[in-house]
């Protein structure tokens, strides 16, 4: 019979308590992680309650001012005076597509609600000198063909039935800031001539043509290095030509803040709040806060996100940190031009090329045809946004008035009044008869009758010369008809 040694048992009993030791701490270190990180959720959720908070007795005193959330106070887009131009169809010129001759509509205010962060102190004069406003009115608004065509597109369109297109209601927005005499439209050649229709008093030196779609970058620079040689100190502001905006004054005071943050070398967007989880829109990460007395609601932008899926999308509006990327963009003229110099040399070399000789217009059309093509096709987002933001020169403005890019057929629907558990209908309401229909869009485009029975959520665009039929869930998918329609020859119709 053999007995355990004394140090054997003495050593098997220190072997235990070094690894309870370290179990211990192994167990204390995930708990003080734990603690840390309950701490920063405490704090995003502190931050969250008190902004909606702030948010609530904001809108509870904007009801108490106006009386209906539909109420835009301030300077609002007027309603149109001529019963000519309230007719019931999107088309405001008959001769680019075929509209139908019927009585006019009553004027609805837009049902986008009105809300507002710190306002930015106005005079009587909105105007802000050294301010040019710039409209990019591009692309052909592929998800809401067949209603928008290639010569005929969505900002051309009075798509809420008001008697102004989107491009004329963005002008009326945005003219208190500016005047017509700096604001400013780049627009392809197709367009030109509808542009100059529908707005009557912008100047002709201020329509900036661009040969081809070359993506938001070279439209927005385009306009900034020609305004840069006619004005070193000018202070450019880019609207998208196809947005809908409610909250006038929102809009307007946080234009007028980015506009002094511009001024201290900053290129400034503004940032939405978000009022769902979006899966189709970029977001912006909000930073510090900047010490910019005129600007007390600024911040920097921490970072960029790009489209998340629905997931991430809602983490983001959990943390309270996050706002839409509306691709409004506020900055000195020779700012962004540094900018694209040092982001993208070959596009600023070849972008201040073309500045050069622009009011020369036989020299003009010659640099054009030499430069435009070899241009990078490159929104400005990637190609100088993003990379500036990484070195703190980006800031961002947040608001809270109603905004939306009216990207697709579901979105536009949003925009129409309509009964409870009846399709949106975009046009003459008497030619479509329903039963048992609940939510969807009608387009009754061609003049027929549209019955509709035990079908809910559709979209229906029924044109003189195209029928479309999807799902609102679907409507994204649009632009993959288009796709097809140019493949098997229907160009025509596009």
């Amino acid at each position: 019979m053999s007995l355990a040694s004394p140090f054997t048992s003495s050593t098997s009993v220190a072997n235990e308590h070094v690894g309870v030791e370290s179990m211990f701490r192994q167990i204390m270190d995930v708990v003080q992680k734990s603690t840390i990180e309950i701490s920063e959720l405490r704090q995003e959720c502190a931050e969250l309650r008190h902004a909606n908070h702030t948010l609530e007795r904001q809108i509870r005193e904007g009801l108490q001012h106006n009386g209906s959330r539909l109420g835009t106070p301030g300077f609002t887009t007027p309603a149109p005076g001529s019963p000519q131009l309230r007719a019931r169809s999107p088309f405001l010129t008959p001769s680019s597509i075929p509209a139908l001759a019927i009585p006019p509509s009553i004027y609805v205010p837009s049902p986008l609600g009105d809300q507002g962060l710190t306002s930015y102190p106005f005079g009587p004069i909105r105007e802000i000198p050294g301010f040019f406003v710039v409209i990019p009115a591009g692309g052909a608004g592929t998800r809401l063909w067949p209603l928008s065509r290639e010569n005929h597109p969505k900002f051309l369109l009075d798509v809420t039935l008001q008697g102004r297109s989107l491009i004329q209601a963005t002008w009326d927005r945005l003219i208190p800031l500016s005047g017509a005499s700096r604001t400013a439209v780049v627009a392809g050649p197709a367009h030109v001539k509808s542009i100059h229709e529908q707005l009557p008093d912008l100047q002709p030196n201020l329509l900036f043509c661009e040969p081809g779609p070359k993506d938001s970058m070279a439209a927005i620079g385009l306009a900034a290095a020609i305004l840069a040689r006619r004005d070193p100190e000018a202070v450019i502001g880019s609207f998208a030509a196809d947005h809908m905006i409610s909250g006038d004054d929102a809009f307007l005071s946080a234009v007028s803040e980015a506009v002094q943050v511009a001024r201290k070398d900053y290129l400034v967007t503004i940032g939405i709040a978000p009022s769902h989880p979006s899966t189709g829109f970029g977001y912006v990460r909000l930073g510090e806060k900047l010490d910019i007395a005129e600007a007390p609601n600024a911040r920097l932008v921490s970072s960029f996100k790009e489209k998340p899926d629905a997931r991430t999308a809602a983490a983001y509006i959990a943390t309270g940190n996050y706002r839409w990327n509306a691709g409004m963009f506020v900055t000195k003229a020779s700012f962004l031009m540094s900018l694209l110099h040092q982001y993208k040399p070959e596009l600023g070399e070849g972008l201040a090329k073309i500045a050069a000789v622009w009011d020369d217009e036989p020299l003009r059309q010659k640099v054009l045809d030499e430069v435009w093509p070899g241009l990078e096709k490159i929104a400005i987002d990637n190609a100088v946004a993003e990379p500036a933001a990484l070195e703190g020169r980006v800031a961002v403005v947040p608001a809270t008035f109603g905004w939306d890019d009216v990207g697709d057929f579901s979105s536009l629907a949003e925009l129409l009044p309509a009964e409870a558990n009846q399709p949106r209908i975009l046009g003459d309401s008497s030619l479509v008869l329903t039963d048992q229909v609940a939510g969807g869009i009608v387009v009754p485009g061609s003049g027929r009758l549209i019955a509709c029975l035990g079908v809910d959520d559709l979209v229906i665009v029924d044109m003189p010369d195209t029928l479309l039929v999807t799902t609102r869930a679907r409507s994204q998918e649009v632009k993959k008809l288009v796709k097809k329609c140019k493949e098997q020859g229907w160009k025509s119709l596009l």
